[in-house]
């Protein structure tokens, strides 16, 4: 029987261990996020974009993954890459 990937995830996080650990990585794939967004909006695949940084195109996935916590000056290199602006913005909790 397979489930659902959405009920799946209900499920998981039902479990207040997992929901723990999911939110502590939330940081970290809203990055991934907002870098995928900046690529596709510059029209550039991760080739294109690994050219443009002077890098590989692994490490660009690397990035979109959200395993790898990029550098700050790594994501001003990718800023410029896709002709993005920079902001870090910290909120209150």
């Amino acid at each position: 029987m397979t489930i659902p990937f959405e009920k799946l995830k209900i499920r998981l996080l039902a479990n207040p261990k997992v929901m723990a650990e999911y939110e502590a990585l939330a940081p970290e794939f809203e990055i991934a996020a907002e870098l995928l967004k900046a690529r596709q909006r510059a029209g550039l695949s991760q080739s294109e974009l690994a050219a443009r940084m002077g890098t590989s195109q692994s490490t660009i996935a690397r990035l979109e993954s959200g395993h790898t916590l990029p550098s700050t000056k790594t994501l001003l290199r990718f800023a410029k890459a896709t002709g993005s602006k920079f902001r870090i913005r910290l909120s209150a909790a």
